[in-house]
């Protein structure tokens, strides 16, 4: 593997020299990639052996990084650490993303930083936040998805496509390298914010941003449509590209996903028995993104428990709740006069038979998928 430090930099010309410095001292070489500078940064690089390329219009971070991944590729890197040019991180934590980054060669690393009390209330409410969103969206708790601080596998860059080229970009590829099958792994970095940081965040601007990102991600996120799926290995050969049924393959190889698959269609069922009409939907969603689930099986079992079985399944439970005895005539009566009656019977039925179908599916799923992993690990 082959590394390169790339500094994104706009308008940091005070912090650019030290930052280009401190990484110089890590042993790697150092590129600057400068998004339209004015002026433009050769007099504070002036001496240092960097690398630099420049912009003449600004295009966003987002676009500089893949624009360096390209560079990078030409170059025969294999991947790139981006540090901001404004000085919050330390060039010495450099090191602990080498390390992480040797133990899972295709992953994306982030450093996470180390908050303090000092560091302002917006920057760890957005941490929160975000981490909120990233885990609805992928399933996985990833911490500090906000951080600049990273090393990019050039592969990420270059196979996948991004929807932005701005701020919310570095939150985009956190997405997209979760559902391709990377991986994203965090390790700890130090952090410092001075009082006379220049930022360039627009609060309404670049949160707007991230609002339409979010969105668009977590739509697609509930989608029941796969994500393309890269097979990884934990050595630095490169990551190859899955068709459809190579993706059907490893999911039914992988231990892991006969769990989940069997929990994917356990929850399906659980939400179609639930009688909370509308509101299960919105049940089914989150859960199926927050613990990452099988979208299309959590579903397609949703769709079994549509009337009439179930619902009345329900009612029955129900009423010998309610009553000792079971509900034996249907009539105007006892379907009509005592509506009412029936769907508090509906509701309260269905706080057992949910869990009671679910935790069948989920076995019955299990031994299936189970028999399905073992047959196709046989045929390896």
């Amino acid at each position: 593997m082959k590394y390169v430090i790339v500094i994104p930099h706009y308008n940091h010309h005070r912090t650019l020299r030290a930052v280009a410095q401190g990484c110089l001292a890590q042993g790697l070489p150092v590129a600057v990639f400068d998004d339209g500078s004015t002026p433009s940064p050769e007099k504070q690089l002036e001496g240092l052996p960097v690398f630099l390329k420049r912009f003449e219009k600004n295009r966003g971070k987002g676009a500089v990084i893949l624009d360096a991944a390209r560079w990078a590729a030409q170059e025969g890197y294999t991947h790139l650490i981006t540090v901001d040019a404004d000085g919050q991180h330390n060039p010495q934590d450099i090191g602990r993303l080498l390390q992480a980054s040797r133990r899972a060669p295709h992953a994306l690393i982030i450093g996470k930083r180390r908050f303090s009390k000092e560091v302002p209330f917006a920057s760890r409410f957005g941490r929160k936040f975000g981490g909120f969103w990233i885990h609805l969206q992928t399933g996985q708790a990833i911490s500090d998805i906000q951080s600049g601080f990273r090393c990019y596998p050039v592969e990420i860059l270059q196979d996948l496509s991004f929807w932005t080229r701005r701020y919310t970009f570095e939150v985009e590829v956190v997405a997209r390298a979760c559902w391709a099958g990377f991986g994203v792994v965090e390790t700890d970095v130090s952090v410092a914010y001075p009082k006379d940081r220049v930022s360039h965040f627009s609060v309404w601007r670049d949160n707007l941003r991230l609002t339409v990102l979010n969105t668009y991600l977590t739509f697609r996120a509930l989608l029941p449509i796969p994500h393309r799926q890269y097979r990884v290995e934990q050595t630095s050969a490169p990551a190859v590209k899955l068709s459809f049924w190579q993706m059907l393959v490893q999911n039914l190889k992988q231990p892991g996903n006969v769990t989940r698959n069997a929990f994917s269609a356990a929850w399906g069922i659980f939400c179609g028995s639930i009688a909370l009409p509308g509101i299960r939907q919105v049940f089914l969603f989150w859960g199926s993104g927050w613990w990452n689930l099988n979208k299309i099986l959590s579903i397609g079992f949703e769709k079994f428990c549509i009337g009439p079985f179930v619902p009345a399944l329900c009612i029955e439970v129900g009423f010998f709740m309610r009553h000792g005895q079971w509900l034996t005539e249907f009539n105007l009566t006892t379907l009509g006069r005592q509506f009412l009656q029936r769907v508090v019977e509906w509701v309260l039925g269905s706080l057992v038979v949910a869990p009671v179908l679910a935790a069948c599916t989920f076995g019955v799923v299990w031994v299936i998928g189970l028999m399905l992993h073992r047959s196709v690990c046989g045929r390896s």
